[in-house]
């Protein structure tokens, strides 16, 4: 899992060929041609016009493949490595169509959208990958149609003024803000403040002697910050997915892991194990509100939601810790 997480059995982008990148264009174009025929089949009854845009961007990602197969066919023949998204380390992913044509319209928009921006990313990425004139140019051309399409709100007829426009910008820049700093801070918080509370507080109330628990939360919390941050900066380097530098990334998710397991390892300097314990306890109750709340601020998840996860996950790992620690 650790193997298929990090991506050592996929190839990076930068090794592959010409020829390889044209192929990966073109099954790429085909699996998004699918997904919004999907989107436009399960939108069809509720959302007529939202539909038909949907079409209408298949037809698009369709006219894009039969372009990259002729350029294919002249530069290398007719026979098309078979080589896909799955296979290349970095590059962005698509979830089954099954899995969100059965999401609220709103999220369908926003994820096509998401599609778009990313497909801009990969066909100028690869334009750098080539030497061929034409090919250059195709993969050029392409980049331009994909950030061409526009936001789908515009698309589907809604007037833009000046201020729209300001705010999709705004957007675009807080999307970015999310995906590099929020989306791998907030993974490594939770990483750090769940998951080394079995063995802290399991520590605590086995020995009861606080600098041993401190040792073992600052071990913990250190271990798993390094851990979370190499994965993060080693799984994908952000050119392809938009989700911006590797160093940046792992950065916010291994310093946020390390903070989330000391702000309650910390506690246990205290001499004390009964203060020690109780003040720990407040800064366990203080870093789940936290999580929630950035959850609800940057990801946009309802409150109730929200809690539920956080309080159920961290109320399970707390039990666990106690209840060995007491074994």
């Amino acid at each position: 899992m650790l193997t298929r997480l990090i991506g050592f059995n996929r190839r990076p982008f930068s090794s592959l060929s010409e020829q390889e990148v044209l192929a990966l264009a073109i099954s790429s174009e085909e699996d998004d041609s699918r997904i919004y025929l999907a989107y436009a089949d399960h939108l069809r009854e509720d959302y007529p016009q939202s539909a038909k845009v949907f079409d209408e961007m298949a037809q698009e990602e369709g006219a894009h493949r039969a372009r990259l197969i002729d350029r294919h066919k002249a530069r290398f023949g007719d026979r098309i490595p078979l080589i896909r998204r799955e296979h290349v380390r970095g590059f962005y992913e698509r979830k089954p169509d099954w899995l969100i044509k059965s999401q609220p319209l709103d999220k369908i928009r926003q994820t096509a959208e998401d599609m778009e921006a990313q497909a801009h990313n990969f066909y100028l990425a690869a334009a750098q990958r080539t030497g061929d004139a034409d090919t250059r140019q195709l993969l050029g051309d392409l980049a331009i149609a994909e950030k061409g399409h526009g936001s789908l709100a515009r698309r589907l007829g809604l007037e833009h003024t000046p201020e729209d426009i300001k705010s999709e910008e705004d957007q675009t820049a807080r999307r970015k803000f999310i995906l590099t700093y929020v989306q791998p801070g907030l993974a490594g918080l939770m990483d750090g403040s769940v998951s080394t509370l079995a063995p802290i507080f399991a520590t605590a109330f086995a020995t009861g002697d606080t600098w041993t628990t401190f040792l073992v939360g600052l071990s913990a919390s250190v271990g798993a910050g390094i851990s979370m941050g190499f994965t993060e900066a080693a799984h994908d380097d952000g050119v392809i997915s938009g989700r911006g530098s590797p160093l940046k990334r792992g950065l916010a998710s291994g310093i946020m892991t390390a903070v989330g397991g000391l702000g309650h390892a910390l506690p246990y300097l205290i001499p004390d194990f009964t203060i020690a314990t109780t003040v720990a306890v407040a800064i366990v109750f203080i870093e789940l509100w936290a999580i929630a709340w950035i959850q609800n601020h940057w990801m946009e998840t309802p409150w109730s939601r929200a809690i539920f996860q956080v309080v159920l996950g961290g109320a399970l790992v707390f039990a666990a810790g106690i209840l060995i620690g007491n074994a």
